[in-house]
């Protein structure tokens, strides 16, 4: 499965494992990077199931990258799995 950097209007590809590109990732606070991290379970991506704790904390990042580089941010992915996650 193709994956890319989830920063907002970022193209770039990187391993699934990976929340983001180098450049993105390290804009990311080091407490949201650490929650990202903690929260991470291997395979996550391939079976479209990611922890409500990695949903928030990937959220997050989606979010403190954005403002940092003055966009609006695009957290729609993370949303929808937060729904799904809330409905149970």
């Amino acid at each position: 499965m193709a994956h890319s950097c989830h920063a907002t209007d970022c193209t770039t590809p990187v391993p699934p494992e990976m929340w983001g590109c180098r450049r993105h990732w390290f804009m990311v606070p080091k407490p949201i990077r650490d929650r990202i991290w903690s929260a991470y379970r291997a395979g996550q991506c391939d079976d479209m199931n990611p922890s409500a704790d990695y949903c928030q904390a990937a959220r997050d990042a989606v979010v403190a990258v954005a403002t940092k580089e003055g966009r609006v941010p695009d957290t729609t992915l993370y949303d929808l799995f937060l729904a799904e996650a809330r409905r149970g």
